[in-house]
């Protein structure tokens, strides 16, 4: 089988686009989609369903694609067996992380990485939803938050410290909390991935156990640059990483409010594909995120 033309459709497949998977190969789109035709014709199935609007897998291409990855991960090992030098790994990786994360420590950080392994290309995505690493072609995955049950290799690296945040306009016209009665006098910025969906209160733990106390607020946002812009204009407290607001509370932006009263920790964890062999390019990335993200968690 011809692994040019796995290459073309599992760029297809990753991308959901002729266009793009051409453009990004270098390709006439023309000849993308000849390979992929042909590629169907000799598996004797329907690997990708096309309309004007949208290419998607079929059944038969999701789980062809599965197997692809794993011949061309293995192929492309192969071909770099006997190099052993760290500047000598080659190939694409696809990562996905939280955007605070991406924004202030691994894109600022990421020249030295490139730097130590120039000829590895790398794809980042940068969203707060729960992405599928497998079905979405992702070689690795930064979460933040509980784990679901999966078999995906997981790789705990710690846990961020949660503090309870405000902005000093906003202590100004509604007062210091200092106590979980005095919620009630106060507005709490709801986060929730899905609007219109349940959201959780005010989170603190009571000794070993997680509460959530109602509270009120007037916004709810989706992701993580809204939650912080909405707190910094007065629109409420946020409960957020240490880690993540720590520049704006050093500079008086933020006040640290309820520091007895705070979430419990939350785990940081590099999640990816169960392989026989994990690629030696992304054993030097797991290894790189690793030593960047440990120092800023608890154990």
């Amino acid at each position: 089988m011809d692994l040019h033309a796995l290459a073309v459709f599992a760029r297809v497949a990753e991308l959901a686009s002729f266009t793009r998977a051409a453009e990004q190969l270098g390709l006439p789109k023309a000849r993308t989609s000849t390979a992929v035709r042909q590629l169907e014709q000799q598996l004797g199935t329907q690997l990708l369903q096309r309309t004007t609007r949208s290419v998607r897998l079929t059944p038969d291409g999701e789980q062809f694609y599965a197997r692809c990855k794993e011949l061309l991960t293995e192929a492309d090992e192969l071909a770099s067996l006997f190099r052993q030098s760290p500047a000598e790994l080659r190939g694409r990786l696809r990562l996905d992380m939280p955007t605070a994360l991406a924004r202030n420590l691994v894109l600022p950080r990421l020249p030295e990485f490139l730097a130590a392994h120039p000829l590895v290309a790398l794809e980042i995505s940068s969203t707060d939803r729960q992405v599928d690493l497998v079905h979405e072609g992702f070689d690795c995955v930064v979460r933040v938050g509980r784990l679901r049950d999966s078999e995906l290799i997981a790789r705990p690296l710690g846990h961020y410290r949660m503090v309870n945040c405000a902005s000093p306009d906003y202590l100004a016209r509604f007062g210091t909390p200092r106590s979980l009665e005095d919620l009630d006098r106060h507005w709490l910025i709801h986060y929730a991935p899905t609007l219109g969906g349940q959201v959780a209160g005010f989170e603190y733990l009571d000794g070993a156990h997680e509460r959530h106390r109602p509270m009120a607020g007037p916004v709810t946002v989706n992701n993580a640059d809204a939650y912080q812009a909405a707190c910094l204009a007065g629109l409420g407290l946020i409960q957020v990483p240490a880690a993540g607001v720590r520049a704006l509370l050093v500079e008086g932006r933020l006040v640290e409010v309820l520091g007895a009263h705070v979430p419990a920790p939350m785990p940081v964890s590099l999640l990816y594909a169960h392989r026989h062999h994990v690629p030696a390019r992304l054993q030097a990335l797991l290894a790189w995120l690793a030593a960047l993200i440990t120092p800023y968690l608890q154990a």
